[in-house]
């Protein structure tokens, strides 16, 4: 496992905390250098502190001139950037018609924007090296939906296209370009806004996950696809969406 992706230099997005560090911990033990990025500089820094073949860089992805200098900082170093995990991302919880509009841009600003950065830059650097592996962290949300984060979901929605449209376009240059679909997985993402969905919308959350779902998931059944997207075991996989659900998407009881 140590040598699947050895010698590979790795960006993780939004790697401070959450799925992104146990991204970027599960591609460190698979043999890559990862930089660890996200808008929490010292977080980013501490979780690179961690890692065998870790370096961490302060980057807000909704800042797309950030992510340009990322990706120019990071090819200056290692000369290359051979796998991009685009996985930064926030959440808030509201109706459509109690929402914002600034929280819903501020949403969009960073699950979407941010992604359309990261596989922008990444791709172009890529394209022009010989291709890499760039994957997308979206969601079950993003063709299921999910009341009270239409942002969310809406967001997640352009990531898959975009994704799709990616893989196309630099299918000839040697970019892979796939989405990993998780269901609920229990970080604090999830965590810090179930009593929200259970006051709003009057559900019991743990007796719906374990009807759809069978178990909350853990961030430990989703970093292996990861691994295995980032690597050459995938190398005919390109512009698809992998689901990690449990099951909750074919679920319809």
């Amino acid at each position: 496992m140590t040598e699947l992706l050895k010698d590979k230099i790795a960006i993780v997005t939004g790697g401070a905390k959450g799925l992104g560090r146990a991204v970027a911990t599960s591609l460190d033990a698979a043999g890559a250098t990862v930089v660890v990025t996200d808008s929490d500089g010292d977080g980013a820094q501490a979780v690179a502190a961690e890692l065998v073949h870790g370096e961490g860089a302060t980057c807000d992805v909704r800042d797309d001139d950030q992510v340009e200098e990322l990706l120019g900082w990071v090819t200056q170093r290692h000369g290359s950037v051979d796998i991009m995990v685009a996985n930064a991302g926030i959440a808030t919880v509201a109706p459509i018609t109690e929402m914002p509009v600034e929280e819903w841009r501020s949403v969009l600003a960073v699950n979407l924007d941010g992604v359309y950065s990261s596989v922008r830059h990444a791709g172009r650097s890529m394209a022009g090296n010989g291709g890499g592996a760039i994957i997308t962290m979206a969601s079950i949300t993003g063709f299921s939906g999910s009341p009270l984060i239409s942002h969310y979901a809406a967001a997640k929605a352009g990531v898959i296209s975009l994704t799709r449209t990616a893989a196309v376009e630099w299918r000839d240059h040697g970019v892979r370009v796939n989405a990993i679909c998780p269901g609920w997985i229990g970080t604090d993402l999830v965590y810090d806004r179930v009593p929200q969905f259970e006051g709003a919308l009057g559900i019991d959350f743990d007796a719906l996950i374990t009807q759809k779902q069978g178990r909350l998931g853990t961030v430990d059944d989703v970093t292996p696809l990861a691994v295995f997207l980032a690597s050459e075991r995938s190398r005919f996989c390109s512009g698809s969406t992998f689901v990690v659900d449990g099951g909750m998407d074919a679920a319809l009881v």
